[in-house]
């Protein structure tokens, strides 16, 4: 199996907190802004792409051969669901959501002057449906919303991690497959502190651009290869973000 994990367009809430992070006012679901579309139709059409990510060990594997994408997962926060579909969209493929690769914290309004979160729903299967039409949900999302329950607690959070990777390697792993997760930086260090065996991630920090692409290889006698992390050459440096 390969792994691309593509970060999420600029949203919303990403533009508000370069613009001024002193007066930043989180809202729980943003959506892209403009620039974040544009980045979004960018890394999509460079996923469709064929023979443009080949490394020095493909060439012992020939399934491997370019990106040939085979499975396209989303997060359902909105931002990855809007990237994830331009993915799907451009590579012909169903877009699969998977509630568990959500951003650290889930979905939570706060207030810091009471230092108190408040559980946000997400987005309704009908909505979800009438916005996405190639968006695969399991059947426990309804019309009250995917989420409704509490804010994630910082220890929930590797252990998560951890589950997505085991289902993971469970849905794909010894396999030929090349699998697209969009999600979100907070979760890839998680993600990336599980693959590497490492405990926690307080110390440690991983930067992804909005839409950048890291690749990891899974081979099937348990080596992992990390090939890149934050990759960002397919955008222009004025859409990097």
């Amino acid at each position: 199996m390969r792994l691309y994990y593509v970060r999420h367009g600029q949203s919303e809430n990403n533009a508000h907190w370069m613009e001024d992070s002193s007066a930043y006012e989180r809202v729980p679901d943003p959506l892209l802004t403009d620039l974040g579309e544009q980045q979004a139709d960018l890394v999509a059409a460079f996923l469709a792409r064929s023979g443009v990510d080949v490394v020095e060990w493909d060439d012992a594997s020939p399934g491997f051969s370019g990106f040939g994408i085979t499975h396209c997962y989303a997060s359902l926060m909105e931002r990855a669901v809007v990237t994830g579909y331009r993915i799907a969209v451009a590579l012909n493929l169903p877009l699969l959501s998977w509630i568990d690769i959500h951003e650290t914290g889930g979905m939570f309004t706060y207030d810091p002057e009471t230092d108190t979160s408040h559980p946000e729903p997400g987005r309704s299967r009908g909505y979800l449906q009438a916005h996405y039409p190639r968006l695969v949900l399991p059947d426990g999302v309804n019309d009250s919303g995917w989420w409704n329950r509490p804010r994630e607690a910082p220890e929930q959070m590797q252990p998560r991690a951890e589950r997505v990777l085991a289902e993971l390697l469970s849905r794909h792993g010894g396999t030929d497959d090349q699998v697209v997760l969009v999600s979100h930086g907070g979760f890839f260090n998680h993600l990336i502190c599980a693959i590497l065996g490492l405990a926690e991630t307080e110390k440690l920090w991983f930067t992804l651009n909005n839409t950048s692409i890291t690749r990891i290889d899974f081979h099937a006698e348990g080596r992992v290869g990390i090939q890149y992390v934050n990759r960002r050459d397919f955008l222009p440096p004025e859409l990097i973000t």
